[in-house]
């Protein structure tokens, strides 16, 4: 029963991150700003490198190169393309105020209940397939969650939440990740099952959730010196996803 504990466990603690914004109540957008850049350079390194070093080769390595493998990568792209089209698809020409929050606000909230299910359906199935597995990919999820929540966090604001509703919502939209959590433990009478979808399917995303999300957010900065101190947090998660790949070697 102890992978249960890290599979909700795990699952818990990255709900817990949709309160960061508690951190940052008396920050400056600035700060906030300076801080978070680094933060998903680190999560664009720590998705690719659990894709390309733990996920992709855990896939091969249960089910071999055969061609489902490719499509199941394929269609973890093509799932986060067309997740993003229909949650960008709806907006509103009403000007934003605290008795009309801007629709801007329910797409984040929908779009992130939908995103967290996935994590914990991730989480969970990773877990299933091996501990250092799901180990990794939770790792992965926390180092793109930090980043990820504190923009929730600001979206909420921008579109005329309260400090304190956007926390309330932020945090029950973090929890759509225990219902993943646990529809992947009641399927997961076959553990090796994840391993022929799931673990490509979710390369696919993270490698989606890098290059189409992450990555183009930091091609907007020209300057070399901070575009090296990009490249150096990408890097970074990289190479900890490197590190850990020898030690559960």
């Amino acid at each position: 029963m102890i992978i249960y504990f890290y599979i909700f466990g795990g699952v818990l603690f990255v709900s817990a991150l949709s309160l960061l914004g508690l951190l940052f109540l008396s920050f400056s957008p600035s700060f906030i700003t300076k801080i978070t850049l680094p933060l998903v350079s680190l999560s664009a390194g720590a998705l690719l490198g659990d894709s390309f070093l733990h996920l992709l080769p855990e896939a091969t390595e249960k089910n071999g190169t055969g061609l489902s493998i490719w499509l199941w990568l394929l269609a973890g792209l093509v799932f986060f393309f067309i997740l993003e089209k229909v949650i960008h698809w709806r907006h509103c020409h009403i000007l934003t105020s605290p008795t009309h929050p801007h629709p801007l606000g329910i797409m984040n909230l929908v779009g992130d209940a939908c995103h967290n299910f996935f994590d914990g359906l991730v989480i969970a199935g990773s877990f299933l397939v091996s501990v250092p597995l799901g180990l990794t990919t939770l790792l992965a999820v926390i180092a793109h969650e930090i980043p990820h929540e504190i923009g929730n966090y600001s979206v909420l604001i921008y579109a005329g939440y309260s400090r304190l509703k956007a926390l309330f919502f932020n945090f029950l939209t973090a929890l759509t990740a225990v219902l993943g959590a646990a529809l992947a433990v009641l399927l997961g009478s076959r553990p090796d099952g994840f391993s022929v979808w799931l673990i490509p399917f979710t390369a696919g995303g993270f490698i989606y959730i890098a290059t189409a999300d992450l990555i183009p957010e930091l091609k907007k900065e020209t300057a070399a010196r901070k575009s090296l101190f990009q490249l150096f947090f990408i890097l970074v998660g990289v190479g900890l996803m490197l590190v850990l790949k020898l030690i559960f070697k």
